[in-house]
């Protein structure tokens, strides 16, 4: 029963994330509202993280199950896709790259930051 109540949650949570983008004329995904109403519950307290916890985990197991359908779909879409594979992969490259640098350059400025404090 557990189980079935916080699935239910869940569910609901993504009804009320579906409701908002019917209702809002903003281009955001209703996934997106969804999140942000699961974190603003987890945040206020509304919501405890046991109330989510074992359908969540189970979600996260399953879902490289769930990219299939569109892996399948992308390889069905070889012929029209095949002229855009080396921009995509230059895109992929550069992109990663700058994350990295990036995420590199924010963490050295966090640590030398709170090195600071503690001197």
């Amino acid at each position: 029963m557990k189980i079935l109540r916080q699935f239910g949650l869940i569910i609901a949570i993504t009804f009320a994330g579906e409701v908002l983008k019917a209702l809002l004329p903003l281009p955001i995904p209703a996934s997106i509202y969804g999140m942000v109403i699961m974190l603003i519950g987890l945040i206020s307290g509304l919501l405890k993280l046991e109330d989510v916890q074992d359908v969540g985990d189970f979600l996260i197991e399953i879902m490289p199950i769930l990219f299939v359908p569109a892996a399948v779909e992308l390889m069905d879409s070889w012929g029209t896709m095949k002229t855009l594979l080396l921009p995509s992969v230059v895109i992929l490259i550069v992109i990663t790259v700058l994350v990295i640098a990036v995420t590199g350059r924010v963490t050295q400025f966090l640590i030398r930051r709170k090195k600071g404090k503690h001197e």
